[in-house]
């Protein structure tokens, strides 16, 4: 896996959301939140793709319904 570049932003953002996903997240300061919140979006993407692959398998299907 390639070095991640880090880069410094200027960013307009919500105070009040970025307090909230602090305190959810248990984290310490406001970039370590921004990380955490967007390495969260990219895990949700991965589990949603993971999810439509199965979603065609007998894995999700109703064992009481009859005909799958």
């Amino acid at each position: 896996m390639p070095k991640e570049t880090v880069v410094r932003k200027n960013l307009r953002l919500s105070q009040a959301k970025i307090d909230r996903a602090k305190r959810i997240l248990g984290t310490r300061t406001e970039t370590e939140t921004i990380e955490q919140a967007l390495d969260l979006v990219a895990f949700r993407k991965e589990v949603v793709q993971g999810i439509e692959r199965i979603a065609g398998t007998r894995i999700l299907r109703d064992p009481d319904v009859e005909g799958e």
